[in-house]
């Protein structure tokens, strides 16, 4: 599958109805989730067992599930958005499971993790959180983090180390009553990490 094909697909999703500013909710945008996904499958990492992080509405399991994943599970602490990302893969007749948990309480192993999580913007350090259960059960990780943070990411999962990583701009819609513009472009970073 072509990246604006997968791009178009995760388009009709269905986003956040109430995103809650505290558990820094943001869909991922689907060029993102695309770009990010389509460089797993490439890279044979979508192929096992693979576990969303944070996954929100199921934007990046969803698309992980549509390009061959064996089986996916996405974790997240709000219901109500669980609630939707499994409205979102019904819709599209895909087996994905989707679990209400605590990041800290999710057990087992993945062959990849993928994740978005919290820039650590209105709770500091939250990002920490989603790396470290990263690093406890994948055995790649593919993370989306904001800029400029390569160097703490190196740091924090050092021994193990990044294989790859890009550096994107992507929109963000309006979505919370302190956004002034109605689509603002931020910086992002792309790692690909493999465990020791």
């Amino acid at each position: 599958m072509k990246k604006k094909e997968l791009e178009i697909i995760l388009e009709s999703l269905e986003s956040f109805r109430y995103p809650e500013v505290e558990l820094e909710q943001y869909q991922t945008p689907p060029p993102l989730a695309s770009e990010l996904l389509i460089f797993a499958g490439l890279k044979g990492d979508l192929e096992g067992t693979v576990y969303d992080l944070g996954c929100g509405t199921g934007i990046l399991a969803i698309g992980a599930k549509i390009l061959g994943a064996k089986n996916v599970v996405g974790f997240d602490i709000d219901p109500k958005a669980i609630a939707v990302a499994r409205r979102n893969a019904r819709k599209l007749g895909l087996d994905v499971e989707f679990r209400v948990s605590d990041i800290r309480d999710v057990g087992g192993r993945a062959d990849t993790v993928i994740m978005n999580p919290p820039f650590g913007i209105k709770k500091r350090h939250a990002d920490r959180i989603f790396l470290d259960k990263a690093m406890e059960i994948g055995n790649v990780i593919y993370t989306i983090h904001s800029a400029g943070s390569r160097l703490f990411v190196e740091k924090f999962i050092f021994p193990s180390r990044i294989t790859d990583f890009m550096e994107l701009k992507i929109p963000m819609k309006k979505i919370y009553k302190f956004h002034r513009k109605d689509v603002r472009y931020i910086d992002v970073e792309l790692f690909r990490i493999e465990r020791v």
